[in-house]
């Protein structure tokens, strides 16, 4: 969008500079006495310097415009690179949160195993000594 504006006023710039006409000398109907020709208002010289100027204005503006395309889009870009980056950070959190929840599910069902193991022995070894009793 800003660079067609700047287009649009480096083309007015330019017609505008070809669109002043230069004043014409008054000419009388019955040349009693001899006039001198009038200065045009804008010399040749004059018209094609503010040309040029308004060429020069027009690219820097086409300039200033493609820098700072470039720069919202670099900009983007970052955004996207972190976003990015944030996930991938995101999901290495919670493969490491899943990996320690796994390993404390690991130790609860090992230490239950144990118990379970321990009693059983223990109402095992309780069994032994009641039927030892019980047949003497």
């Amino acid at each position: 969008m800003q660079k067609v504006i700047a287009v649009l006023i480096a083309g007015l710039f330019a017609t505008s500079a070809f669109a002043a006409d230069p004043v014409k000398p008054v000419t009388p109907a019955a040349p009693a006495v001899k006039a001198t020709p009038a200065v045009p208002a804008v010399p040749a010289a004059a018209a094609v310097k503010a040309e040029v100027k308004a060429d020069v204005k027009a690219d820097k503006a086409v300039a200033k415009a493609d820098a700072t395309e470039l720069k919202a889009d670099a900009k983007a870009d970052a955004k996207v690179a972190k976003v990015a980056a944030d996930a991938k950070g995101d999901v290495a959190v919670a493969k490491a949160d899943a990996k320690v929840t796994k390993a404390k599910a690991k130790r609860k069902a090992t230490k239950a195993k144990a118990a379970a193991a321990a009693e059983k022995s223990s109402a095992i070894a309780e069994a032994k000594v009641d039927a030892a009793a019980a047949a003497k």
